[in-house]
């Protein structure tokens, strides 16, 4: 049975740093492309970013880039998204997905076969 578990959440001033991680067990994450995705109050759940299993490809969105990295510890079955220069509009419950669609297709939320239960991330002063 695929489990993933995320940690890390946690409320935070705008321009600061946290790394989320995410427990992956029942699934090789070298045979699966990993998402983070995210979902604030009202809106729909949307990409943040992703890395292959087979390569380490990453692809963001256009509102993360330069400020979040995707890595993953392929020993220890675990995603990381370390967030710096925080910014209120990045307020939501952060969310891990694992596909075993390529990166081509990673922004998709359809394409996830599996999910784990969240954490909640808030950038406030």
């Amino acid at each position: 049975q695929v489990q993933l578990v995320e940690s890390g959440g946690g409320l935070v001033l705008p321009g600061d740093s946290l790394r989320l991680s995410c427990a992956a067990s029942g699934l090789t994450f070298s045979r699966h492309t990993m998402g983070w995705f995210r979902q604030a109050p009202g809106k729909e759940r949307e990409f943040v970013g992703a890395i292959t299993g087979t390569s380490g490809t990453t692809d963001y969105a256009d509102s993360v880039k330069g400020r979040f990295t995707i890595s993953s510890d392929d020993a220890k079955n675990t995603l990381y998204l370390q967030m710096n220069s925080l910014r209120t509009e990045d307020t939501a419950v952060y969310y891990c997905a694992a596909t075993s669609g390529g990166i081509a297709l990673a922004r998709i939320v359809a394409v996830y076969h599996y999910w784990g239960q969240g954490t909640q991330v808030t950038v406030s002063t």
